[in-house]
């Protein structure tokens, strides 16, 4: 059965959604205080305290002499502050902030691992109808822009192997044809970006360039994404230059990083 893996539940808690992002964003950035927390979830101080104090109470936080706030045990084994991720993420939120400034949209990091990807880093447009934080998020790779991009990196062995049908078990209605998925992959290799049209979640739009190392090897990709209500493909060829240029600029700074 083939159908849009996220759907936003229709009764969504704003309390427990900015528990799991404050979570995350220790996880994801490392130390934060309570000011910091708070700036960044959009909320009132005191309420971000709370949110901690109940991340404390959980082991999902611990709160160091310094009065900031780290990864507890349940999430020790986070990526470490000074990881290739962790730096990735910092590089690139000046140009996530400033495609959301030239495109109006909402902007995204992207990596993948094995068959999934997971949002490392959003910048939300100001938009009132607009595609919300995605950060700490994981999708199926094959669902994503970015996603596929980096899966068309890889030979036919690596891509069998990573979709073979004993690694899926009961995902198997999920599991992407391995032939189909690769002819897909090589039309978006050749383009050199993606587009998803609700395939990760429903009514939204997603394009998507990939971020390549020193080595040239992609380590990661950027997206844009919006309401499908405002997706206009005349527009396709303006986001996608924005994006390669955002991702340009990117790659020089880890380049000299």
């Amino acid at each position: 059965m083939d159908k849009p893996l996220k759907t936003p539940p229709p009764y969504a808690l704003s309390g427990v959604d900015n528990a799991l992002r404050a979570a995350t964003m220790l996880q994801l950035e490392g130390p934060m205080t309570v000011s910091e927390v708070a700036r960044r979830l959009g909320v009132a101080m005191s309420t971000a305290h709370r949110l901690l104090a109940m991340l404390v109470y959980r082991d999902f936080a611990v709160q160091g002499p310094d009065r900031a706030y780290r990864v507890g045990p349940v999430l020790e084994l986070a990526t470490h502050s000074q990881s290739a991720v962790s730096r990735l993420r910092t590089a690139a939120l000046p140009h996530l902030r400033r495609l959301v400034d030239l495109v109006g949209e909402s902007a995204n990091l992207i990596v993948r691992t094995g068959e999934t990807v997971r949002f490392i880093a959003s910048v939300e447009c100001a938009q009132a109808l607009r595609v919300g934080s995605r950060e700490g998020m994981v999708f199926p790779a094959h669902r994503t822009t970015v996603g596929l991009l980096l899966l068309a990196e890889l030979d036919d062995a690596e891509l069998a192997a990573l979709y073979a049908v004993e690694r899926w078990g009961n995902r198997a209605f999920d599991r992407p044809d391995p032939v189909e998925l690769r002819a897909e992959l090589s039309r978006v290799a050749r383009n050199g970006f993606a587009v998803n049209r609700g395939h990760s979640e429903r009514g939204l739009v997603a394009v998507g360039v990939p971020v390549r190392g020193p080595d040239a090897a992609a380590v990661g990709g950027l997206s844009v994404s919006m309401p499908s209500v405002r997706y206009d493909r005349a527009h396709l060829t303006r986001w996608v230059a924005t994006l390669r240029s955002a991702a340009t600029a990117l790659e020089r700074d880890l380049a000299t990083g």
